[in-house]
This record gives structure tokens, sequence and C-alpha cells, in this order.
């Protein structure tokens, strides 16, 4: 039976994705919107994370017996096992994704070391210093080159199984490693905690829900405060800290006289070497000979965060604009390292001109041009890509170029030592702010789009809901093309802001919203919260301070999540994970999870309802440090 597609404007928010998914179904592309509703209704024993295929005795559903006892799989694990072992499995796969993007950038800044990498270079010497003496490395009178040779075995080390503590634990406060410490959930090496996961949820091993649990929070931090935290830092060094500057936002960025080249996924090793090839005037030439005013490079999710925040390049879209970015049918090539892209981009490329290329062996699309992107010849490889598409453009079809909104400006291209700086060194004036109440509160919004939610309501509507009340909002991965689109990225956006937040606003000429990185730079907030708790002689759990992720959708978002928690963070999630199923894990996650770290999970989809939940923790937060509302 035919049933008529959902109307565009009950899907997002957006004037640009709107018509865009308008175009798609003339054009006849399917977009995620589609096979959404092709998958609805979902599995409800996987929803509720009641199936196990650990072993091949099964696979194995839950249910309740007419008894009300809960039944059993094949091996005897019921369904409190069950959940909490896929849970932890779940959270291994996000914390190694966003872990194995750190240990990439220690083989690039390896590879710089042993003069393997012509066309890269050191770029922050200064805080590649800072960072080796925080890790025990002297640095007084030594070459840079030795230096970060120390540097790059210190971060391995971190990865292995030999250590006891990370090496970043020595930005933790000691009140939170005690707590870990007692709860053995202190992190020992990235690999270690990954493949002691993997060990524990085989058939015939760990088989108490709490105890799986645990260790997955210990996963998780091995990821925050190790792989993550490893990537931030050593991209910074090799291509430089992000410093705020001016840039613009939504799909009017793709211009259609121009050669489009779209950088998407998460690592900066490969769009870094494509936007200095599109700069190249050579390069600039033969997109002129062809016919084009120039080269045009965009960003798409984490990848084109992390050129927004260092290079100021425009961002075309977050994660379900993917696909509407190439239905503009002005884009030549969608370049993809790893994560949140969808397969389904191949196929809508194909519909058009568009080439699609992908560059990291452990992320190959099948009908796509790879191209094995090696360090050692990144420049001329950036060039062949560049060539690619300025030959793509003269296969352009006019006639199906749609640009649906002009360009909006945002302000992008925060860190922590770039709020420093713009304190004067020190962050005595933002304590003050907070204890003044002129911020209540710090709440970072963390990327992801879920088609189960209109594009967007959610992480703009808690971001909008959240200034109001003067607290702050720092923004890493897809929020921030959002935030920007509904003018909080700007400092005229302080309007949308309570009177206190706009005083500090206009004070320093920043936007409410503040652009913290990509989703790996979620680092960067734990090591602020970590920084403030030190300095006001508390653990990071008695600060006014929340995490959220209200449209969030991958195993990533909830190794975020889990090690926000575990250092004293509480976070709010506008959808449950696959633990329903699950009293025992569900209550943990809610609430129990409070009594061993100070912090817990709050799922609540209503954005202005989390808010107020949100507010209601900040409001006693702030009495139990004694400061004024």
């Amino acid at each position: 039976m035919f049933t008529k597609p959902t109307p565009a404007k009950d899907l997002t928010i957006w004037e640009d994705a709107e018509k865009m998914i308008e175009k798609a179904r003339r054009d006849g592309v399917e977009t995620v919107w589609d096979r959404f509703e092709q998958q609805t209704p979902g599995c409800k024993f996987c929803e509720l994370g009641l199936t196990c295929k650990n072993c091949n005795m099964g696979p194995c559903r839950i249910s309740i017996k007419e008894n009300g006892k809960m039944q059993r799989g094949v091996c005897g694990a019921d369904g409190d096992v069950i959940v909490a072992r896929n849970f932890g499995r779940f959270v291994a796969g996000g914390s190694a994704g966003h872990s194995d993007h750190g240990r990439d950038l220690i083989e690039v800044l390896e590879a710089i070391v042993e003069g393997e990498a012509p066309d890269y270079t050191i770029t922050d010497v200064e805080k590649l210093q800072r960072v080796a003496a925080e890790l025990g490395i002297a640095t007084e009178g030594r070459e840079v080159m030795a230096i970060a040779g120390d540097l790059v075995d210190a971060c391995f080390a971190d990865f292995g199984s030999r250590k006891k503590e990370l090496g970043f634990a020595s930005r933790v406060p000691e009140v939170r490693k005690e707590i870990w410490r007692k709860y053995k959930v202190m992190p020992r090496g990235v690999d270690r905690e990954i493949a002691e996961m993997m060990h524990r949820t085989h058939m015939g091993c760990d088989n108490d829900a709490v105890s799986t649990l645990l260790h997955a929070a210990r996963t998780a931090l091995a990821d925050g405060w190790g792989g993550s935290m490893i990537g931030t830092e050593l991209s910074d060094i090799i291509f430089g800290l992000p410093t705020p500057s001016k840039s613009q936002v939504n799909l009017g960025v793709i211009k259609e006289s121009s050669v489009n080249i779209l950088v998407h996924g998460h690592n900066p090793v490969v769009s870094e070497m494509v936007l200095a090839a599109a700069r190249d005037p050579e390069m600039i030439a033969k997109a002129q000979a062809a016919g084009a005013d120039g080269i045009n490079i965009g960003g798409l999710c984490c990848t084109g965060n992390e050129l927004l925040g260092r290079q100021g390049i425009p961002m075309a879209g977050n994660h379900l604009m993917t696909e509407l970015a190439i239905v503009t049918g002005a884009v030549e090539a969608v370049v993809v390292d790893y994560q949140c892209i969808m397969p389904s981009m191949v196929q809508a490329a194909a519909c058009y001109h568009t080439k699609f290329i992908t560059t990291a062996d452990k992320a190959q699309f099948t009908g796509a041009i790879h191209i094995s992107f090696n360090t050692a010849t990144a420049a001329k490889q950036a060039r062949e890509i560049v060539d690619m598409a300025i030959e793509a453009y003269a296969e352009r079809d006019q006639s199906r170029v749609e640009i649906p909104v002009a360009p909006v400006d945002a302000v992008t291209g925060f860190s922590n030592e770039a709020l420093l700086n713009m304190l004067g060194g020190t962050l005595d004036p933002l304590l003050d702010a907070i204890k003044d109440g002129s911020i209540r509160g710090v709440v970072a919004i963390v990327g992801c789009n879920n088609p189960k939610f209109q594009h967007d309501s959610q992480n703009v509507g808690l971001a909008k809901e959240l200034i109001k009340r003067d607290i702050l909002v720092l923004a890493t991965g897809c929020i921030t093309t959002a935030a920007g689109k509904a003018g909080l990225m700007v400092p005229e956006g302080s309007e949308m802001a309570g009177t206190g937040l706009q005083k500090i606003c206009s004070a320093l000429n920043i936007p409410p919203v503040l652009h913290f990185g990509s989703c790996v730079d979620n680092s960067r907030v734990i090591q602020l919260c970590g920084i403030i708790a030190n300095a006001l002689g508390v653990d990071i759990s008695d600060l006014p301070v929340w995490g959220a992720s209200p449209e969030w959708y991958s195993e990533k978002a909830v190794a975020i999540g889990l090690y926000c928690v575990a250092s004293g963070i509480p976070v709010q999630i506008g959808t449950p994970p696959q633990i329903t199923g699950s009293k025992l894990v569900t209550d943990l996650a809610l609430n129990g999870l409070e009594d061993v770290f100070g912090a817990s999970f709050l799922v609540e989809p209503d954005y202005a309802v989390a808010a107020e939940k949100m507010d209601e923790r900040i409001k006693a937060k702030r009495r139990a440090l004694g400061l004024s509302e």
C-alpha cells in the first residue's frame, strides 16, 4: 500500500534542508529519512537490548514469561547480563573509534619526527613543550624533534598494557582519581580496556551486570582522558591551536560558480592537505581554466569542525545534511576519512557528477574512488584529489543546481587556550562570573543528529533554553552547524540570552554558544572542568555543569556520555541507549551512578523539560558551593 511521505517541513527545522529533501524526492534520490521510514517500526527486542548473538548457540532473545519471570538465553544469561554485555560492547566500539583517531595522530607525529612526512610540520612548538612537560618529559634546552619523539613514546604507552594510570590522569582532581581507584575504574591503557571489554563480554566471562558496567566506565574513561585527549592535543601541536574567527554555515556556503569540494569525517590529517592543495595558485588557475571562478572547500561533520576551528573554512552541514549537500548538484567531490559517513552517500553522488573519494584504508566504501592516503606523499595525493574535482566541474549539469539559501555568519574556533587568552591568561574572570551568577552554569552540547527527532529541533531548542537561563553553552561536533544557523554563534546572538550572560558576551565580544571543536574535542570540555575544579578546590561533580546530547545516535556518543558521567558530569540524552529491557541497568544509569560517580544520565526527549531539570541541578550545585543565584 502506498504511503505518502512525511512533509519535508516536519522532518527538519531548516529551510535549506527542507528544500533539498524536496529536491531529492524530485531527483529520485533516497535519503536517510526515507530509509528511516522503511525501517519503522524497529525490532522491540533489539530496542530493549534483550538480544544476544555473542555465540553460536543463539541468537537469543529474552522476554517475560507468563509467570512474570524473565527468560534466559541458551547459556543461562538473564536479561540484566545480556543488556550489560551489549552496552559494554557498544561503549567499546565508540571508545575504539575516537581513540583510534588519536592513534593516527601519534603516527603522524612519529612520521614527522622520523622525517617521513615532509608535508607536515609541528606548528605549535609551545604547546608541544607544555604537553610534554605535563607528561614528565624533559624539555629544557632540548631540540624540538627530540621532545616530540619522547612525546610519541609517551602517547603510544597510553595505548598499551603496562601502565597503572594514563598520562593525562595528571589533569584529573585527586579526589576524582580516588573515586576511580576505589571502584577500580582508573583507566590503565586504551587498547587494554577495550580488549578487556570484549573479553569480559565473551560467553562464560563476566556475568554480573554491575561488574560489566563498571568496566564500561573504565573503557570510556580510557577514551576521554586517553585516546580522545591525545587526538585533540596532537592535532593542536601539528596543525595549530583553534583561534576565534568569522566563518559561515549552511548549504549556502556551496558556491554555484566554484569547484566545490566537501571534506567529511573526523581526522584533519587528510582535510588539511586537501585545503592546502585547493589554495595553491596553480590549482586555482586550473579551476579557472575549466570555467570556474576558483576552488571552494566546505566542511561536513567533524572534519569540517577541525578545519573550521583552525582555518575558518565554512560548514555546509551536519550529519543529516550530508546527502542533501550532494543534492544541491553543485558538489564536485566529497572527500572522506572515517566515522559518521553514511554509505548512502556513494549512491547519492552517483545520481550527480559528484566524485565520492575515500582516503582511509580502514574506511573503504563499495563504489567509491579510493586513494590510500599516505603521510609520505600527502601533498601530491591531495593535488590529485583536487584535480579530480576540477575535472568533475566540466561534467556538472547546471540545470540541476540549486543552492537553497544564503549563508549565515558564525564566530568559531574556541579552545581552552583561546578562552584563557581572551580572559587575560587566567580563569579568574570566568570563575568570578560563575560566582556572581552572571554565568550560572556551563553545559556542553555534543553533536549528532538522529532522524527519530525533527532535525536539529532538540539541539537548537535546548541551547536556546539554556542561554535564556544565563547558562553558557559549549558546542562540539554536529550541533555547531545547527547553532550557527540559529544565530547563536555570533555576539549578537546574546540578545537571546539572559541578562547576566548578555553582559559577559558583550564584555568579551563572544557568542552565547562557543564552538569548542569536533566531537573528539570533548576532551577539551572535561579538561576545562578539571581545571575549574582544581582552581576551586572541589571535585568535578561539585560544579554547576552538564553534558548533553539531545539527538545522539552513535557508539561514540555513548562513550562520551559515559566518560563525562564517570568524570562527575551529568549527561542529558534525548533517547535511551538499548538498555531499557533491564530494570537493573536502567536504574543504575539513571540513578545508581550518582552514588558511584556523583553524576548520572537524564533521559528526556523534550528540550524544554530537560532544560528545567538541568537548571534545577545547577541551582542545587550553586547552593552547595555557597554561590548566589
